[in-house]
């Protein structure tokens, strides 16, 4: 089952604008750039004059009753002698713990859309990923799955992440979808986190438009969360919600 989950995922991140879009193999040249940036990146560079936009953190949970997950890439850096990987330092966050880890992303496949925009290459990178929380902390394991990245190449052949429709309803980028496995008794969860949006939200996410967490499982970290982006909180008390959305708990000791 989760088999079948996870290649209808991939198909379905790729139905961007109607159905079955034409694209072209674009795996081999992929191996010219340098992605990196496309998870690390704490603000949007336009090409224009829009102005700067900062990127949020990404959403994430875990388990069955949607534990909130938190991850942060730290530093993605390249692999000299796989060009198609990158080796991947940050820290994961979840009911109040904060665990360290280190591993792998790893490019199989990517594509470019024909005639998306005329003057832009838009595509795809999709993959795999397997990070490993440090045993020496408790009640870690590893984080295994797939993945998928949005870009656009523009005019100076640069590779940028694709915001391109980041107003649009229901943008998401950076979707990853996977399981999570304990060292100690090899006992795994459903994990799941992305850009504005997670894969496989199910019951959580309730938003018509953006996210929004389902108010049943607040209680499982998501409370601070929805005072900050409901619009039926308190003002005083939303701003003071959003200032702590926005701490950099990977910051923490």
């Amino acid at each position: 089952m989760k088999t079948i989950l996870v290649f209808s995922f991939l198909i379905n991140c790729a139905i961007i604008i109607g159905q079955n879009p034409k694209t072209i193999d674009f795996t081999k040249r992929m191996e010219e750039y340098d992605i990196s940036k496309l998870w690390t990146l704490d603000k949007f560079e336009m090409d224009d004059d829009t102005p700067t936009l900062y990127r949020n953190e990404p959403l994430g949970y875990i388990g069955e009753n949607y534990q909130r997950f938190q991850i942060h890439f730290i530093s993605a850096i390249k692999n000299p002698d796989n060009k198609l990987e990158y080796f991947i330092y940050g820290k994961t966050k979840s009911n109040g713990k904060i665990c360290t880890f280190q591993g792998t992303i790893t490019i199989v496949e990517s594509k470019i859309y024909k005639d998306k925009y005329r003057t832009l290459r838009a595509g795809f990178a999709k993959g795999k990923y397997k990070f490993y929380e440090d045993p020496n902390q408790k009640g870690t394991g590893m984080l295994k799955g797939t993945f998928q990245t949005d870009f656009y190449i523009n005019q100076e052949n640069r590779i940028k992440y694709d915001d391109l429709l980041f107003d649009a309803d229901d943008f998401r980028n950076n979707q990853f979808f996977g399981m999570w496995t304990t060292y100690n008794t090899k006992n795994s969860k459903e994990c799941n986190w992305g850009d504005y949006r997670i894969p496989y939200g199910g019951g959580l996410d309730v938003g018509p438009s953006y996210f929004i967490p389902n108010e049943k499982y607040k209680e499982f970290g998501w409370e601070n969360y929805i005072i900050a982006y409901s619009n039926s909180q308190i003002k005083r008390e939303m701003i003071e919600a959003r200032k702590k959305e926005r701490e950099k708990w990977w910051l923490e000791q």
